[in-house]
């Protein structure tokens, strides 16, 4: 292992491999196939870099995104690599003389994407290069009911047929167990090792609240409080809610900008690089945007919207604190939430098995949201993984109160069947709580048995009830009833008296955990506040020069490092972490005069 060492220190910046990286680089050094899962920010590009480094030839990484491409490619040259991209970006001149510049072996690393790979014209190429290695990045694209299914990726299989003496590493943030086992056997990687790392992120704080009567003014609060100045991701489920949202946050005067699949390509892209080139600025979008994007320093992804599952909920979250640095993953929801997305599972074209796998990793991501136990634990465990109580997520910092609501239960479940199946929570609650509102006297909803008999509960706490009976499949929402809730096959154990069942009590009135951090103030709370923006502002400055982002110079956590123990030569900052040779040389004078001007 001495020359992978020899690289990861003067090239990458880094005076050692972490977790599993050292076994996987160098069982692909010695030719063997890997199936790699690790947390977004655990170091999974580096698996695949460092022995495409080592062997000869050219490493070709296979990547769905263009953004990511360039995004790699960036920060590898900023590393001195020989880095390139083949994509529809480029003139027709740019491709052949990438492509003459393979076959000439003057390029270390190529990333592509998979339509153009499989072309036989790009295989034939590839026939005259001598090749290292194929990474197949974001490899859970290949599951046919993932959340990013992409077709064209089933077709890379046959490079284990064409190309057999080359070894091939599949790698992926998000996959449970029966993906891993579809990724094995859709890519032929049967004979490869698996490299499983923990997939807990213990830099972000999980929260989960719910639909108050205004979310906008939630998110606002969270956002005014905890990260006034930073960059991150809020997701919307519709095109109209991500150009609504992100119009908003203008008004209330942060830089927010939309990104989905119905802008013109043109301002979708501008968007996305004004993200990633600059500070602060806020992304509202939908789930089109956001795979494979490296920015290290988003610091909240908030959810304004439920996502389609724990995976999809898991891969968007992970695109806060790649850095290691604290992130938090922030979502609301409501009823509607619940029923949009069980409509929308009725509603596709899919198989009636599909249809029920998608109903049960729905039902999977409403017991997360509901759940009294530490947030961490259940998404690890939905992974096969697991860990203690984290301390960092709402029930930890919260802990959360649940009692026997079978009879409660009950009562709910027959004021929604005497009603008719047909109304509301705001109403059934009235009726419950004994309302004398005249549309109930109209109805003659007071001469129920149901009439008055919650009193024992507010209004909140019921509207906490019925969103947990919808959470657990006993109420259904009937969308195109005008929302009104009807009783469930479920529901006759719980209505009989067979089976028990527990509410958490949402405490409304409770307040949140202190939480005064705010934003990057509170990364640099053992730092030199001053000197670590001016070490930013030198930062934005040079990436602005060369047109790439800030991060592919140095990440917050160099600048962090920088400012507190404030290096006095190149030698000592050549001991940072992150600080490889080609960035010594290309930034190192820039930096070290920033930090003497705060000297004495």
């Amino acid at each position: 292992m001495s020359r992978p060492l020899e690289i990861l220190r003067t090239v990458f910046g880094f005076d050692r491999f972490r977790g599993a990286q050292a076994e996987i680089v160098d069982h692909l050094i010695s030719g063997g196939d890997a199936l790699v899962l690790m947390p977004t920010g655990g170091g999974k590009s580096l698996c695949y870099q460092l022995p495409a480094l080592c062997r000869p030839g050219v490493g070709v990484v296979i990547s769905p995104l263009i953004a990511l491409m360039q995004d790699q490619v960036s920060a590898l040259r900023q590393l001195g690599i020989k880095a390139a991209a083949l994509n529809s970006s480029l003139s027709y001149g740019e491709q052949v003389d990438i492509e003459r510049q393979m076959r000439g072996g003057e390029i270390d690393i190529i990333y592509v994407a998979p339509e153009r790979l499989m072309t036989e014209a790009f295989l034939t190429q590839l026939e005259r290069c001598q090749l290292s290695l194929f990474a197949i990045d974001e490899a859970h694209c290949v599951s046919q009911w993932g959340h990013d299914f992409r077709p064209e990726y089933l077709q890379l299989a046959t490079l284990h047929q064409r190309f057999p003496e080359v070894p091939r590493v599949a790698l992926t943030a998000t996959a449970d167990g029966p993906t891993r086992r579809e990724i094995v056997e859709k890519l032929h990687l049967g004979n490869g090792r698996q490299f499983v790392a923990s997939f807990d992120r213990p830099n972000i704080r999980y929260r989960v609240a719910a639909k108050g009567s205004s979310s906008r003014n939630q998110l606002l609060h969270f956002i005014k409080a905890e990260h006034a100045d930073d960059a991150g991701i809020i997701y919307r489920l519709s095109r109209a809610k991500v150009d609504e949202t992100a119009q908003w946050l203008k008004e209330q005067g942060f830089d927010a900008l939309p990104y989905h699949a119905g802008l013109d390509k043109t301002v979708r892209a501008a968007n996305q690089d004004r993200f990633l080139k600059e500070e602060g600025v806020i992304m509202v979008a939908t789930i089109a945007f956001g795979m494979g994007i490296d920015k290290p320093n988003v610091r909240f992804v908030a959810h304004l919207d439920l996502p389609k599952s724990l995976e999809a909920y898991y891969q968007e979250t992970g695109r806060a604190g790649r850095d290691g640095l604290p992130a938090d993953a922030w979502m609301v929801y409501g009823m509607q939430d619940v029923a949009r997305l069980r409509q929308m599972v009725e509603g596709s074209d899919a198989p009636d098995a599909q249809k029920r796998l998608e109903h049960r990793k729905l039902d999977a991501l409403l017991g997360y949201c509901e759940t009294t136990r530490c947030r961490r634990e259940v998404l690890l465990a939905y992974f096969g993984d697991q860990c203690t109580p984290c301390g960092n997520c709402d029930t930890c910092l919260e802990p959360v109160e649940s009692f026997d609501g079978s009879v409660v239960a009950q009562k709910a479940l027959s004021c929604v069947y005497r009603t008719g199946q047909r109304f509301g929570a705001g109403h059934l609650i009235d009726v419950l709580m004994g309302a004398e509102t005249e549309r109930i006297r109209a109805l003659g909803h007071d001469k129920l048995s149901t009439f008055g008999i919650g009193r024992d509960f507010g209004k909140e706490e019921w509207r906490s009830i019925f969103r947990q009976l919808v959470a657990g499949g006993l109420l259904r929402v009937d969308v195109a009833g005008h929302g009104g809730l009807a009783l469930t096959e479920a529901c006759r154990a719980v209505l009989r008296g067979e089976t028990t069942i527990s509410f958490r009590r949402d405490a409304v009135t409770k307040k949140a955990a202190a939480r005064s951090r705010r934003g990057t103030q509170r990364l640099a709370a053992t730092a030199d506040e001053a000197l670590f923006q001016a070490l930013r502002a030198l930062r934005l400055e040079l990436a602005r020069g060369q047109g790439v982002p800030p991060y592919v110079i140095f990440h917050d956590t160099t600048l962090l490092d920088m400012a507190r123990d404030r290096p006095g030569s190149l030698e000592e900052l050549s001991q940072f972490s992150g600080v490889g040779q080609a960035k010594l040389d290309k930034y190192g004078e820039a930096f070290l005069e920033v930090i003497s001007l705060f000297e004495g």
